[in-house]
């Protein structure tokens, strides 16, 4: 079964603080560009189980959304060690979201 997104979310600062590969992805639980992206994404997560992946619900008023500067959904943003390293918004092919989540391998 596939995770809903969060309706908690983390501070910036908690984010920027983040050790690893994490991807974000930010959208609603009832956004079709978001459940059409899902099986896409989950996916390719499941190649690199190393990922956290953190689903977080954007929406206005969401502060975390807005300091990634997010304007549609879903969009990941991919992250090494706190610091965006790659991002995409509407993935609509599993190549994509592959070839952004091996810019987290790269030192």
């Amino acid at each position: 079964m596939t995770q809903p997104y969060i309706e908690a979310q983390p501070a910036r600062s908690e984010v920027d603080a983040l050790q690893g590969a994490v991807v974000l992805d930010f959208g609603t639980n009832w956004c079709g560009f978001c459940k059409a992206a899902e099986p896409l994404v989950e996916a390719a997560l499941a190649q690199h189980p190393g990922v956290r992946h953190l689903k977080v619900e954007d929406g206005p008023g969401r502060p975390l959304g807005r300091s990634f500067r997010v304007k549609l959904w879903p969009t990941l943003v991919f992250l090494r060690d706190g610091q965006e390293v790659a991002r995409l918004v509407r993935p609509s092919d599993s190549g994509a979201v592959q070839q952004a989540l091996s810019t987290l391998e790269q030192p």
